[in-house]
C-alpha cells in the first residue's frame, strides 16, 4: 500500500508575424533591449525564468519535491511555532529529494535540449515552487535547491494561505501537490492538478528522456463512459463505446497538459529530432482495444494530439506495464490503480475528478478503466 504521509498576466497584443521558433519577433526584440540594460547594469543572469504566458508553467509543492516527512510530524506534534524553530535551526541542512524530484530534473533536460535548438525561445518549462510556509523556511528551501542544483528562480510561501489564486496568476499548466484537498479545489477552478505520495520502492527512471504516463477516461477525457460503466455494468459500456465510435469524448483535466507537452514535442519534430525527442508520451488504460479504444483514438486525433505508445490492457493490472516503460510520473483517477503501479515502484499521481471518486473499491478483473 501507499504510504501517504493575482489576476492573469495582461499582455499588450502586437501585429506582428511569429518567428519560426513559436515566438515573435517583437518579443525577441524587447528580450534583447531588456538583456542589453541588464549588461549595461551589470546584473544579466546566464538563464532566466521566461514568461508565464510563454512557458509550460508546472508548480511543485515542497512536500513532493523533497521528502519533508519529519518535519511535518514536528508541526503535527509540536505546532507552528516549534516547526518554524525547528527549521530555522535546520537552514543549512538540505532536504533529500522527494517523489516529484526525478520529474522536475527531467522537465529541466529538455529545457536544455530546447535551449540549444531554440535559444531566444520562452517556450520552455517554468517550475514555481508552491509551498504553506512562513517565509522564514525559504532559506532551507533555496539552500536545498541550490544544493540539488534545480533551476528554480519562483517561489510561493503562502503562510498558510490557499495558493490557488497564485497558480492562476502564475497561468499554471499543471499543480503536484501532496494535500488532495488543494488539489480538488485546483481541478475546481480548471487547473490540472494531481496528488502525490511518498512511496518506499522508486524505480530508476531517464535522465535523457521524459516520460509522463496518462491514463485515459477522467484523466484525459471526462468521465462520461465511466458514469455509464458505473451504472449499467461493462457490456453496456462497450455497446455504448460502440455506438459512439465517431463522437468525440469530451475533454478531461488533464487534456491541457498533454496539449502543452505536444506544442514542446513539436519544437524538436521541427528539428528533424522526431526520434530523438526528449519528451515521451504513453496513454495507459484499461480499455480494450476492439471493443472500446477506437473512440479513445479517434478522440486523440480530432484534438490534434499525438500519443507516442498507447497500451489498451483489458483490465489487465497496469503496475508491471508501468514498470516497464519507467514514466517519471503517471497520472489515474482510481486510487486503485494509483497504489498498484506504486506499489511496483512507478511514481503515480492520485487526480481526483469524476465519478469514479464515489467508488473507492478495486474493480474486478475485466473492469475497463
Amino acid at each position: 500500500m501507499v504510504k501517504m504521509s493575482l489576476d492573469p498576466v495582461q499582455v499588450k497584443e502586437l501585429n506582428v508575424s511569429p518567428s519560426p521558433n513559436g515566438d515573435s519577433r517583437a518579443s525577441w526584440e524587447e528580450e534583447e533591449v531588456e538583456e542589453e540594460e541588464e549588461d549595461r547594469l551589470g546584473i544579466a543572469t546566464k538563464t532566466k525564468p521566461p514568461k508565464p504566458e510563454n512557458a509550460v508553467t508546472v508548480a511543485v509543492s515542497s512536500r513532493v519535491l523533497f521528502r519533508t516527512e519529519l518535519e511535518q510530524r514536528v508541526f503535527e506534534q509540536k505546532g507552528v511555532e516549534e516547526y518554524l524553530r525547528y527549521q530555522i535551526e535546520h537552514e543549512n541542512e538540505p532536504f533529500a529529494p522527494g517523489p516529484a524530484f526525478p520529474f522536475v530534473k527531467a522537465l529541466e533536460t529538455v529545457n536544455a535540449r530546447l535551449r540549444e535548438l531554440y535559444p531566444q525561445s520562452e517556450e520552455l518549462f517554468d517550475i514555481v515552487l508552491v509551498t504553506y510556509n512562513h517565509a522564514h523556511v525559504g532559506i532551507r528551501l533555496i539552500n536545498t535547491i541550490n544544493h540539488h542544483n534545480l533551476f528554480i528562480e519562483r517561489f510561493c510561501m503562502t503562510g498558510g494561505s490557499s495558493p490557488i489564486g497564485y497558480l492562476k496568476a502564475w497561468q499554471t499548466n499543471l499543480y503536484l501537490s501532496a494535500d488532495a484537498d488543494k488539489v480538488r479545489e485546483a481541478l475546481a477552478e480548471g487547473i490540472a492538478a494531481a496528488t502525490m505520495f511518498m512511496t518506499e520502492k522508486l524505480t530508476e527512471v531517464s535522465e535523457s528522456q521524459l516520460r509522463v504516463a496518462f491514463d485515459g477516461d477522467a484523466v484525459l477525457f471526462s468521465d462520461e463512459s465511466e458514469r455509464i460503466f458505473k451504472a449499467h455494468g461493462l457490456d453496456k459500456f462497450f455497446q455504448h463505446e460502440q455506438d459512439n465510435e465517431d463522437t468525440l469524448l469530451d475533454h478531461g483535466p488533464l487534456k491541457g497538459f498533454l496539449e502543452a507537452l505536444g506544442k514542446l514535442q513539436k519544437k524538436f519534430y521541427a528539428k528533424g529530432q522526431r526520434l530523438d525527442c526528449p519528451i515521451r508520451t504513453y496513454l495507459v488504460t484499461a480499455r480494450s482495444a476492439a471493443s472500446s479504444g477506437i473512440r479513445a483514438l479517434k478522440t486523440l486525433r480530432a484534438w490534434g494530439l499525438e500519443i507516442d505508445e498507447a497500451l489498451f490492457l483489458a483490465g489487465a493490472p497496469k503496475g508491471p506495464m508501468l514498470e516497464k516503460i519507467r514514466p517519471h510520473i503517471y497520472f489515474d483517477d482510481q486510487m486503485f490503480h494509483v497504489e498498484g503501479a506504486a506499489e511496483m515502484g512507478t511514481v503515480a499521481a492520485h487526480v481526483p475528478y469524476g465519478v469514479a471518486q464515489k467508488h473507492n473499491q478495486p474493480q474486478k478483473p475485466g473492469a475497463r478503466k
